[in-house]
């Protein structure tokens, strides 16, 4: 599984969320943590995922979408 950052952004935006900044003090958690998700540098945290789907009540299964298993045959 891929963290989506666009979705992660999208529901952030809506809630007024336009920078980093605005999602570390809305997620209570640090402004280096916020930029990490914002950038997609990394995946949220169990912890961190709870706070997005209560703070843009987006749940962590929209966070990630499926990697790319597909295999041809040789």
């Amino acid at each position: 599984m891929q963290y989506d950052r666009s979705t992660f952004r999208r529901a952030a935006i809506a809630h007024g969320h336009g920078h980093y900044k605005d999602v570390a003090a809305a997620l209570g958690i640090s402004p280096v943590t916020a930029w990490r998700l914002w950038t997609g540098k990394t995946a949220p945290s169990a912890d961190v995922a709870g706070r997005v789907e209560t703070a843009y009540g987006l749940p962590l299964s929209r966070l990630l979408t499926p990697n790319d298993t597909t295999c041809e045959a040789v």
